[in-house]
């Protein structure tokens, strides 16, 4: 299938490293042009689910990951395709800074034309600002750099003297004043989740005002998206009548919408249910438990024995379910948070889990799945202790080490590892299909 050209303003937002504010001005950039009317589609480089959460409140769209790595150069060719033909405007959100990774940011911006804006910390730095500034726009050739924006400044007086360092011919495209009331929370994983923040409309429309009047705001140039092959042959329906109970709650929220999206073209009906509030399943095939923030929600968790039960009795029937990452915790016999508060959880797998201060491992990995090779990521502050034997192992990316553990119990596999399903839709089909 070919797809026609299409053309829209684009604008990639990265920065010199993480914490220098790309969330918050890719969010405060979505909320003003969707206040002025437009359509605004945000994409989010790199594995994340917490900062597509505030962008989708900040936008009113759903937010995809533009992953070269996860989801290939077709895969990333075709979300900017369909984004160009239903939106007014794109904005992506790249990940860490500029040039980490492999493929990075910049590799993402050269290869589909995305205009660069480079917003840099500035609160404790002067004209060196420039210095960095012109370091990234020049690290690596044919970078289309759009212009610079300087975060947390003390004042009118300070982004000036940002300003100054910036070289002739490069854009300054304003300074952002530092305030707290403006940033957004965060905790161990990253930002806090969007519905846990009850004023986060007023910080999204607070940060929008405040970049009223600078050129940031203006619409950026159009990128040119060219005719190409589809990404994929059309998927089969090998999951066509297969009902899939998803958990999504507070302690279960981490879900990519491509993966939700993979699962509906494969003929997959999604009924969704909080291990929260729920004492049953609903009537299903199969069972989704993916990550999320289990830890915060131990008594709740530990307190329905119902749900513990009804998921045993699933698993016990060898009817399919996938636990990743914060659904995998759930299932252990008990899960510790980063307090020492110990509680009871489902019970299903055999072994205890236990989260601490630091990360325990951040790293793109692959499953080698009966249905392909299953492309994804893993990022976690907890371990677990156990007797089970995993049935297999993820391979990492760019590395020999050894990958996450996928156990196995009747139909259940439950691992660390976050799957990315539209890397292998049939290797995703083979975990729920019955």
């Amino acid at each position: 299938m070919i797809l026609p050209h299409r053309r829209c303003p684009a604008l990639l937002i990265s920065a010199p490293a993480s914490g220098q504010g790309k969330t918050t001005v890719t969010a405060a950039l979505a909320r003003h042009h969707a206040a002025q009317g437009r359509r605004v589609q945000v994409l989010k480089t790199g594995p994340d689910f917490l900062d597509p959460m505030i962008l989708e409140r900040a936008s009113g769209r759903p937010v995809y990951q533009l992953d070269l790595w996860m989801g290939g150069e077709a895969h990333c060719r075709r979300l900017l395709h369909e984004a160009a033909g239903t939106a007014d405007l794109i904005l992506v959100e790249g990940a860490m800074g500029l040039y980490d990774g492999t493929p990075s940011s910049a590799d993402l911006a050269r290869l589909f034309g995305l205009p660069v804006l480079a917003v840099i910390d500035a609160g404790a730095m002067a004209q060196t600002f420039g210095a960095i500034a012109y370091g990234l726009a020049h690290y690596a050739a044919a970078l289309p750099f759009h212009g610079v924006l300087a975060n947390r400044v003390a004042g009118p007086g300070h982004s000036e003297l940002a300003k100054q360092g910036v070289p002739p011919g490069m854009r300054f495209l304003g300074g952002i004043a530092r305030d707290a009331a403006l940033e957004l929370p965060d905790r161990h994983l990253g930002l806090v989740q969007a519905q846990e923040i009850a004023d986060l409309d007023r910080r999204l429309s607070a940060l929008a005002r405040a970049f009223g009047g600078m050129e940031v705001i203006d619409m950026p140039p159009e990128i040119e998206l060219s005719a190409a092959d589809a990404d994929a042959e059309p998927l089969e329906r090998p999951l066509a009548g297969v009902r899939i109970g998803v958990a999504r709650d507070l302690a279960f929220s981490f879900l990519y919408p491509a993966n939700l999206d993979a699962l509906r073209a494969m003929g997959a009906e999604l009924v969704f249910f909080s291990p929260l509030a729920a004492t049953e399943l609903p009537p299903v095939d199969s069972v989704y438990l993916p990550g999320g923030y289990p830890e915060l929600h131990l008594e709740r968790l530990s307190a329905n024995r119902q749900m513990a039960a009804a998921l045993e009795r699933h698993v016990d029937s060898g009817k399919p379910a996938y636990a990743e990452c914060g659904g995998m915790l759930y299932l252990m016999e008990s899960l510790t948070d980063p307090q020492g508060r110990r509680a009871a959880m489902a019970g299903v797998l055999s072994g205890h889990a236990v989260m601490h201060a630091r990360l325990q491992s951040i790293c793109y990995h692959t499953a080698v799945l009966p249905g392909g090779r299953l492309r994804g990521h893993a990022f976690h502050h907890s371990t677990v202790e156990t007797p089970l034997i995993p049935a297999m192992h993820t391979e990492r990316a760019q590395s020999n080490a050894a990958g996450e553990a996928i156990y196995r119990r009747e139909r259940l596999l439950a691992t660390y590892f976050h799957g990315y399903f539209p890397s292998s839709p049939r290797a995703a089909a083979q975990l729920f299909k019955p």
